[in-house]
């Protein structure tokens, strides 16, 4: 086992956070712990990943009600010491809500839950989450299961974003060009996942645990994890 430990924060209704386990645990050979929402104790572990899912049901709207969750206050904290946090899909929802990524998620384009694989391109490979493809070239296949992913944020919000050069991945076609007819849901900017201002928080709809086995058809999103593994191991 390596002396990094994840940490798979799990809500009432997360359905992901299993999948993420089986990728850090079985598939790296990580320490992980599933971290219950009620707990505030997590100053054991180096990596936090909140995984999708439907916390709470997604009543009110997606991660509304999991931002007050106790240990989100403890994420927080991480988050702001430094250390690495990753949000997929419900758990992108969730820092945007906690404020610790800007923008919002809000319903797809066509107002329908979307479940099928896409195309990502690579904005950032330079973060502690995206290292592992610093020698992938072209665009990567990952899965998504959505119905309200469409990425938003004010013209302020957005223009700040793109300048800072937070944008993570974008929905692109399989050669990797970014045209309006790759973007599965209508985000603003084809924009499929973002980061804070330091890097170290990166929240995207995409699953990367989903496409991390050559079981599951792919294994282009165990870089993410792999990555991490070697930086802090």
């Amino acid at each position: 086992m390596s002396g990094l430990t994840f940490g798979v924060i799990v809500f009432p209704g997360s359905n992901c956070s299993r999948d993420v386990a089986y990728v850090t645990r079985d598939r790296l050979g990580c320490e992980t712990r599933m971290v219950w929402h009620r707990e505030t104790d997590i100053s054991d572990l180096d990596v936090i990943v909140i995984p999708g899912g439907f916390s709470y049901g997604d009543y009110l709207r997606c991660g509304a009600i999991a931002q007050f969750s106790p240990v989100m206050r403890s994420v927080i904290d991480h988050a702001n010491s430094g250390k690495p946090v990753l949000g997929i899909c419900n758990g992108f929802q969730i820092l945007t809500e906690v404020g610790l990524l800007p923008g919002a998620l809000i319903r797809n384009r066509d107002l329908h839950f979307i479940c099928e694989t896409v195309s990502l391109t690579i904005e950032r490979r330079d973060l502690f989450w995206t290292r592992g493809y610093a020698a992938t070239s072209g665009a990567i296949s990952v899965p998504i299961a959505h119905g309200e992913g469409r990425y938003f944020a004010d013209t302020d919000q957005l223009k700040q974003i793109e300048d800072n050069n937070q944008v993570v991945f974008r929905y692109c076609d399989p050669s990797g060009a970014v045209t309006p007819e790759s973007n599965p849901n209508g985000s603003l900017d084809n924009i499929a996942g973002i980061c804070n201002a330091s890097g170290n928080v990166v929240g995207m709809m995409p699953h990367p645990e989903r496409a991390s086995d050559r079981a599951l058809g792919s294994e282009d999103g165990l870089a993410m994890f792999a990555e991490a593994l070697t930086v802090m191991a």
